[in-house]
């Protein structure tokens, strides 16, 4: 009954597997299993009430972790690039690559590509969620907003701005009164990002 089981089970996420194009590329190049991209392909069809396909901005409403995170719009504006408007099922598994832990037992092959979840490009994907003018920097200004989107309930605006003012003190290191990406990468230098970028969206 048990391998009875099991055969159904590994046939229906083949049958799946086999409606999603070049599924081979798109799991060497996340680094999620078989089981993942069948979940993941579940969610992606549940969320796409209309069937089309894709997904437009509305249709990340109906996760409740995005809809409950402070700077949940800017997570899901990070699914689409500048005038996209919808998202496919490759693209929105590549960005959810990013909040997926780092192999660290993966074997490294220089003949291919970086993993999509690598360090730098979860803090590259960080970083785009408080620099939204695309300038490569992150201004007091925009510092703030995320900070307002944080922790606005909590402390006042002027501790806002303390901590925003000290944050930029101390990550600024050639004094332009903005924090450049590798200013951004040196100052999270300790900090686990695994731990840190994770969404429970398998589940």
């Amino acid at each position: 009954m048990l391998l009875f089981c099991l055969s159904v089970e590994m046939g229906s996420t083949n049958s799946t597997l086999s409606k999603i194009p070049n599924v081979e590329e798109l799991m060497q190049e996340t680094g999620f299993t078989p089981a993942h991209i069948v979940r993941l392909y579940d969610r992606f069809e549940a969320l796409d009430k209309e069937k089309t396909g894709h997904l437009r901005p509305q249709d990340f409403g109906a996760i409740n972790r995005l809809a409950m995170n402070p700077i949940g719009d800017r997570i899901i504006g990070a699914f689409f690039s500048p005038g996209q408007e919808t998202v496919d099922f490759h693209s929105f598994v590549r960005i959810l690559a990013h909040f997926r832990p780092a192999d660290k037992n993966r074997p490294k092959d220089p003949s291919m590509p970086e993993p999509v979840n690598n360090r730098t490009s979860k803090l590259k994907f960080a970083f785009q969620l408080y620099d939204q003018d695309k300038d490569g920097k992150i201004s007091r200004a925009e510092l703030l907003q995320v900070l307002r989107s944080m922790l606005e309930m909590q402390v006042t605006e002027e501790q806002l701005e303390s901590i925003a003012d000290r944050t930029i003190q101390e990550a600024d290191l050639d004094k332009d009164d903005a924090i450049s990406f590798e200013e951004f990468r040196k100052s999270l230098e300790k900090v686990n990002i695994d731990h840190k970028m994770s969404i429970r969206f398998l589940r």
